[in-house]
């Protein structure tokens, strides 16, 4: 299977299936992301405890492109610290942005969303692969803000 195929079959399955895609009622906190050029809108909802993400998910509406992004990033943080996940974060951010050194150690970390490191190719569709990952550094920004 190619790269491409991969990256296809990936978005198809977390756009098909988005087991992620649901509201925490309990929630430590819920941030908002939008896309105004295309109309992409999340909420990123994050259950954090003792610093640990224990739990993530996600609402809203958007292309198939920001849907996966959202659930693949979510796949990843959960269970990780508030440092740990944006080191990830900002990882994922210098993929996109094509300024990763050492891709071998940088971009294992990633999981599937290292399968996202073309749309970086696709100026048009950076914007709704990004959208969750900024998303998730302003709650982080705002968490470590409140302590």
């Amino acid at each position: 299977m190619s790269i491409n195929q991969i990256y296809t079959e990936l978005i198809r399955e977390h756009n098909k299936n988005p087991i992620n895609k649901k509201e925490i009622s309990d929630a430590t906190i819920s941030e908002k992301g939008h896309n105004p050029s295309c109309g992409d809108e999340i909420t990123l909802h994050l259950k954090v405890d003792n610093d640990i993400i224990v739990d993530a998910s996600f609402s809203g509406v958007g292309c198939a492109i920001s849907q996966a992004s959202t659930s693949m990033m979510i796949d990843i943080m959960k269970g990780k610290t508030v440092n740990e996940a944006e080191k990830i974060a900002n990882i994922f951010l210098r993929m996109i942005r094509k300024e990763i050194d050492d891709e071998e150690e940088d971009l294992s970390i990633l999981g599937d969303a290292v399968f996202l490191e073309n749309i970086s190719n696709m100026p048009a569709r950076v914007k709704c692969s990004v959208l969750p990952w900024h998303t998730l550094k302003i709650s982080l920004e705002k968490l470590n803000n409140s302590k």
